[in-house]
């Protein structure tokens, strides 16, 4: 693909350069080849960019007041942005579509166009492959699963019956969705666990990327549900009923409980718990290791947007910080107190 075509599809202004300047691939600064693209975000990174081996660069107007001469410059808002569309337009073509021989098929599967079924994967009776979609080998696709369009599901992941995925979903591998949600009955004579009725269905909205080895459990008697857009990443586990809003990032080891959910492009970062029953609202950001306690809700009323949300329970960061700080001079002083006596 030429840089041209490049700008014809994502927009942004060739502001120097020929358009006809080759790209096969995105790369670092530090290792871009003359049919690469780098981009940089501020003045240190933009002269290192400059100054690459790279075919053409993506900035924001204004940053450097003037080019190298011959160097190929794409200006745009969000260079970042621009650089990670042209790293997908740039990808190389798949392998031809291919069902492999050692593949278990249902009879009664049907199959869109231009379908890849890896080795050994396994698709039950009354599933749906839709048109574009990749199957890696060894996945395990469940009776009566609905998988979209320009889908693809990587070694190893297991969609269990009453799995629905929309179009444009990535399933990496080791993922385990819709399995029985950890419902319990006790009973209150005999201590005795019963499981409470575990038949409901997980729905997977368009362009949702699940992570390796993340779990997530169908509905109980409704439905779980992620909707559109949103980013999941590795190792994230995700309860029965769950409902996870348009374009929200769950970081690695984060951990939602039953009945929950999540508002409209909240950040979820590292390790953080949320309680069953539980709310946490459009647009809220909470820091890595922050808890959200069972019942309870958390939005950005009152707040700076951008308010990054910490501790347990959640809340602003910088007054976690200041009670930090009081902490530690109390602690000081009783320690003063000890030494000399006092108290």
């Amino acid at each position: 693909m030429t840089l041209g075509e490049l700008v014809e599809l994502l927009g942004g202004k060739l502001a120097q350069g020929s358009p006809d300047t080759p790209l096969n691939g995105v790369n670092s600064t530090l290792q871009a080849g003359p049919d690469h693209l780098a981009f940089a975000q501020d003045e240190a990174s933009a002269t290192d960019a400059l100054s690459s081996n790279a075919g053409a660069v993506v900035l924001r107007p204004g940053l450097v007041n003037h080019y190298p001469p011959g160097r190929a410059v794409v200006e745009t808002p969000q260079p970042r942005l621009w650089f990670s569309r042209a790293g997908k337009a740039l990808k190389p073509v798949p392998p031809p579509p291919r069902i492999s021989p050692s593949a278990v098929i249902s009879s009664s599967v049907s199959l869109g166009e231009n379908i890849s079924i890896g080795a050994c994967a396994v698709v039950e009776d009354n599933a749906s492959i839709g048109a574009g979609s990749r199957v890696e080998a060894g996945a395990m696709i469940g009776k009566g699963v609905r998988i979209g369009a320009d889908c693809h599901i990587y070694p190893r992941a297991v969609l269990y019956p009453g799995t629905t995925l929309g179009d444009r979903v990535v399933v990496h591998a080791g993922a385990v969705l819709g399995s029985d949600g950890f419902g319990y009955v006790r009973d209150s004579t005999t201590g005795a666990y019963t499981q409470f009725p575990q038949q409901g269905i997980l729905v997977i909205e368009d362009d949702v990327e699940i992570g390796a080895n993340t779990t997530i459990d169908r509905g109980a008697l409704e439905e779980t549900r992620i909707r559109r857009g949103t980013k999941i990443d590795n190792l994230v586990h995700i309860g029965h009923n769950c409902d996870i809003g348009e374009d929200v990032i769950l970081v690695a080891l984060t951990g939602i409980s039953g009945s929950s959910s999540v508002g409209k492009g909240a950040v979820i970062a590292g390790q953080v718990g949320i309680g069953d029953h539980a709310h946490v609202g459009e647009g809220v950001i909470l820091g890595g290791q922050a808890g959200v306690l069972s019942g309870k809700t958390v939005t950005n009323e009152g707040l700076k947007p951008g308010t990054v949300l910490w501790g347990t329970p959640a809340r602003p960061l910088k007054q976690v910080l200041r009670e930090i700080a009081v902490l530690a001079r109390l602690a000081k002083g009783k320690g003063r107190e000890a030494s000399t006596g006092k108290g």
